[in-house]
């Protein structure tokens, strides 16, 4: 887009309700170029000016931990969640080992036009396309540069087919990497499923071709109590210092769901600088316990809010609300609003800008130009002039525009250039597809039984 994008007349509010009113932004070249009251800034020829009306103008939502495609592959019924984790892995494998390269990219269009939609500008993505690691790791990228989604993805390769195979996916995804060192959208990161399902060869090749290349990486950590008794029972150790061991721990670290870590495993995480991206929602449903969020609070961690394959962002953020208010009744948390921010906004914002090297998570000058319009008009209370729950009002709100990287990808609520609907048609006709292929073997009896061999 030639020339600038500037937002008139928008409310500017931060997370924790303070901000102001009657502002103008100017973006240029990807970046907030000036915030300024909306008088003093003109609309000049070649400008493509955006009237906001008083509606609110917040940072992009980052998903600090995606699993865009299986979410969608895999769809949490209670009666799948009922089942044993073992038992749910390997109905996952099963499903995801029939991916095409084709289909994730049918499957992310899809799923990336909705969090979009949503207001997630960033998602970090873990993937299991194990039958075309390169293939499905840039079809995803093809289409978040479609769709305009800021994107850092990984292969979530474990051991469970064995350690040839790991170590080929290994490669396979360290390679993308490579290829996406230093895109302005989309990067790549190393990843592998978690402790329990990967063996030392799989983590060992992966610290090296870590050290090689200095990116990210991302993964499960204790998953669960199955997760910290499998590793104890196959490494004699827990999670958290087998994982730290082979230096996979740190600043570009990106540790999902840590549901059994105590507090000298939290203090780990926190001097190492992991982020940890908690997915409430999942917790509620797969293993319901609320002692993760209040260790790791209680050690100062970098943390931030993921979907997790449940639902989206918002369904997250109504999770922890439930979490947070639990342990602040039982006099575990002394904040609970302010726990909400941290894990909706402020970590996240922190892991945004540790991946791509820029300042992010404000409308402010210098700062990447991922925003988002709500079809929100604030009210301030005259005595504090904040915006009282500020978030949770946000949740009731559409989301009118979405622009990342300094490019409109949502304008009044339609994703540009795609039609939804038919971006949920080509989805639906891959995954009936897949689910039959799935059930195929299960349905037709072996031929010497038919036989009555």
């Amino acid at each position: 887009m030639e020339g600038r994008l500037v937002l008139k007349n928008c409310s500017i509010f931060r997370a924790d309700g303070r901000g102001r009113l009657g502002m103008a932004i100017i973006i240029e070249d990807g970046r907030i170029r000036r915030v300024a009251p909306d008088a003093e800034v003109p609309v000049l020829p070649g400008d493509w000016e955006v009237s906001c009306r008083g509606r609110l103008v917040t940072p992009g939502l980052v998903d600090c931990h995606s699993h865009l495609v299986g979410d969608l592959l895999v769809p949490p019924s209670g009666e799948l969640l009922l089942h044993p984790p073992q038992v749910r892995l390997e109905h996952e494998r099963r499903l995801s080992s029939l991916l095409s390269a084709a289909d994730v990219e049918v499957l992310s269009r899809y799923a990336m036009a909705r969090a979009l939609r949503s207001g997630v500008t960033l998602a970090v993505e873990h993937l299991s396309c194990p039958g075309d690691v390169a293939g499905g790791l840039d079809a995803q990228a093809r289409a978040a540069e479609q769709l305009g989604l800021r994107l850092v993805t990984s292969h979530a390769t474990h051991t469970r087919d064995g350690a040839d195979k790991a170590e080929a996916q290994a490669q396979a995804n360290a390679d993308f990497v490579r290829r996406r060192g230093s895109h302005p959208l989309v990067r790549g990161a190393l990843g592998f499923h978690s402790s329990w399902t990967s063996g030392d060869s799989l983590l060992r090749r992966l610290a090296e071709l870590r050290e090689a290349s200095g990116a990210p990486i991302i993964f499960h950590l204790s998953e669960g109590d199955h997760d910290l008794a499998s590793t104890w029972e196959q490494h004699s150790q827990r999670v958290v210092p087998r994982l730290e061991a082979f230096g996979l721990l740190g600043p570009l670290s990106v540790a999902a769901y840590a549901r059994a870590v105590d507090d000298a495993e939290s203090l780990r995480l926190a001097q190492s600088g992991t982020c940890v991206a908690l997915s409430p929602g999942a917790a509620l449903l797969v293993e319901p316990s609320g002692r993760a969020l209040e260790t790791l609070l209680g050690r100062q961690n970098l943390m931030g809010l993921g979907s997790g394959g449940h639902g989206n962002l918002w369904d997250a953020l109504s999770a922890a609300l439930v979490t947070v208010v639990g342990a602040a009744r039982g006099s575990r948390l002394v904040d609970p609003d302010g726990v909400l921010v941290q894990l909706f906004a402020d970590g996240p914002a922190e892991l945004c800008s540790r991946l791509f090297g820029v300042p992010s998570g404000a409308v402010e000058e210098g700062r990447l130009a991922d925003l988002v319009v709500f079809d929100f008009v604030p009210a301030v209370d005259v005595n504090s002039g904040q915006v009282p729950y500020l978030l949770g009002q946000l949740g009731r709100s559409r989301v009118a525009w979405s622009i990342v990287d300094g490019r409109v990808t949502v304008r009044e609520g339609q994703v540009l250039g795609m039609d939804e609907v038919v971006l949920a048609r080509e989805a639906a006709e891959v995954l009936s597809g897949l689910w039959a292929r799935a059930q195929r073997p299960e349905t037709e009896a072996p031929e010497d039984l038919v036989r009555g061999g």
